[in-house]
């Protein structure tokens, strides 16, 4: 739920530029957490944990 002005919602006060504006930087946001997804699992055999999580358990443990 959006915060309200009144009768009408802020988002009805918003113009054309600022709405874009979010929503580029929306898109630009999920592409990052997109593509760090990606970069973590690419390349990973299903069920084995992968080198670097490895290294990083063991100097944990140590």
């Amino acid at each position: 739920m959006t915060n309200r002005i009144g009768n009408k919602d802020v988002a009805q006060q918003r113009n054309k530029a600022e709405k874009a504006r979010i929503k580029r930087t929306n898109r630009e946001m999920e592409a990052v957490k997109q593509a760090a997804a990606r970069a973590k699992y690419r390349n990973e055999v299903k069920g084995r944990i992968s080198a670097a999580q490895a290294a990083q358990t063991f100097q944990a443990s140590s």
